[in-house]
């Protein structure tokens, strides 16, 4: 008997050896072997235009660039992401992603990271991903070259134009989610995460679509963050939140596009009705405030109390939840009777779950006071 037994550990030892390899950690967990999905071959057309190939699904990735990272946690790839950039390291309120996956700060720096810099070749290799993926940072001759300087395949990633007059989220956005979930073998998750948000998208339009351009109420946004704090003048054209509801965005009439610094005498000819301000450049507004009161009082927003907060969304490019969050509470306050329905903190935690998997909006309550009315100098 006792031979027997010796027998089949022999020859079972080989197989536990090679399952302790291949990363089967999740068995005690589960309690049963997990399916291993086929490694194949695969070529990915990334959105600079170039031919990809890799084998896929792959196990251990790298995000570079603005926006990168929050793309591959939307995918549920946290768990195989090797290494981040620095600047996710730093404390940054907000970051809806890295708030999400603390434990992301713990993993090995794979270089400087930011909108401006270039990749670290080195620190890149040292960690051994199957895949680089880079939004912003690079064009199809610099992704071309930093894959033949590291050997691993370069996979370049795009938001597109956030927003324009007329569209919200860039179809790019949605490509590069699709392409995330092929490589990393989580296309359920990215066709739902692609759906969900283009639902979002579709409920905040179809809400407003029967209000009259003449009835709605003039709205500007302030202290707009942006690569930093701002005061009042700060501002965007075709802010996405408001885009997202059909509101009428004083600032659009400048036929603009974007962030732009106005001058405060436009603000007072405008004379908004309903001002809402980046609770990120708040403290700058308060501190003007008291530096010139009368500027102020003299709007019809501040004098009426129709002054509100919004959550900042720029923060190494958009975070697409906080700004569909932003949308959901700056509808209640505009549009009422269409979002009557709507609870916009239960609605931002809905969000926060869905993409990120954890509800967010107490840590945006903590790092910037959350949804509420403003009352200029108290």
């Amino acid at each position: 008997m006792k031979k027997l037994l010796s027998l089949m550990l022999a020859l079972l030892m080989p197989t536990l050896l090679l399952s302790g390899c291949g990363g089967t950690a999740s068995l005690k967990d589960s309690g049963t072997v997990p399916t291993v999905a086929k490694v194949q071959k695969q070529k990915i057309t990334d959105l600079a235009g170039r031919e990809v190939e890799l084998a896929v699904p792959v196990q251990k990735v790298v995000a570079i660039g603005p926006g990168a990272l929050r793309l591959v946690t939307y995918a549920e790839g946290a768990s195989m992401v090797v290494g981040i950039e620095d600047i996710e390291k730093k404390a940054s309120p907000g970051r809806s992603y890295m708030l999400a996956y603390p434990d992301l700060k713990k993993l090995p720096s794979i270089g400087q990271g930011g909108p401006d810099t270039a990749p670290n070749e080195e620190s890149l290799v040292g960690v051994y991903p199957d895949v680089i993926f880079v939004s912003t940072l690079v064009d199809k001759a610099k992704a071309d070259q930093l894959q033949a300087k590291t050997g691993i395949p370069v996979v370049v990633l795009s938001y597109g134009s956030v927003t324009s007059a007329t569209t919200s989220f860039d179809e790019n956005l949605y490509r590069s989610l699709s392409m995330i979930g092929t490589i990393i073998g989580k296309e359920t998750r990215t066709q739902d995460v692609v759906a969900y948000l283009k639902q979002c998208e579709k409920d905040l339009a179809e809400r407003t679509k029967d209000v009259p351009t003449e009835e709605k109420a003039n709205v500007y946004v302030g202290a707009v963050s942006s690569k930093g704090a701002h005061g009042i003048e700060y501002t965007q054209a075709n802010y996405p939140p408001l885009v997202f509801i059909g509101a009428k965005n004083v600032v659009d009439e400048t036929g603009k596009s974007g962030s732009l610094m106005i001058d405060k005498e436009k603000l007072i000819s405008w004379d908004p009705d309903i001002l809402f301000l980046d609770a990120g450049g708040y403290a700058l507004v308060m501190e003007d405030f008291k530096k010139n009161p009368a500027f102020y009082q003299s709007l019809s927003a501040v004098k009426n109390g129709q002054v509100y907060s919004q959550i900042p969304y720029n923060n190494y490019t958009t975070n697409i939840e906080t700004a569909f969050a932003d949308s959901y509470y700056a509808g209640k306050i505009i549009f009422p009777q269409q979002f009557q329905d709507i609870d916009p903190i239960k609605k931002s935690d809905e969000i926060y779950q869905f993409l990120l998997g954890k509800p967010l909006y107490a840590e945006m309550v903590r790092d910037y006071g959350g949804f509420k009315k403003l009352e200029l100098g108290k």
